[in-house]
């Protein structure tokens, strides 16, 4: 009798570490879909900043390939920035462990 209590006891909780894992694993896809939205979005923001300044000081007729190329370099200084702070966030945690 105790041997199958503890049979169903030990089942349950495989069952139940199943669904951890299983959940753990919907949580670290939905937190790389975040990171891609948020990559997403900052890629929109960067654009539409860039087309607001073009707009702001152009006249009606703007040239479609010189705002794509500034879209391009903004979008590629805000990555460099990125790097940047991330390389600057590791140096702390390395010094902050030495």
């Amino acid at each position: 009798q105790n041997e199958k209590e503890l049979q169903d006891v030990v089942k349950q909780q495989e069952e139940k570490m199943l669904q951890l894992i299983d959940k753990s694993g919907e949580v670290t896809r939905l937190k790389g879909e975040v990171s891609q939205l948020k990559r997403s979005l900052q890629r929109a923001e960067t654009e539409a900043k860039v087309l607001w300044e073009e707009m702001r000081g152009q006249e009606p007729k703007v040239d479609a390939t010189y705002i794509q190329e500034r879209v391009l370099l903004r979008q590629e200084v805000d990555k460099l920035r990125l790097l940047l702070l991330e390389k600057e966030d590791e140096n702390l945690l390395l010094s902050d462990k030495y």
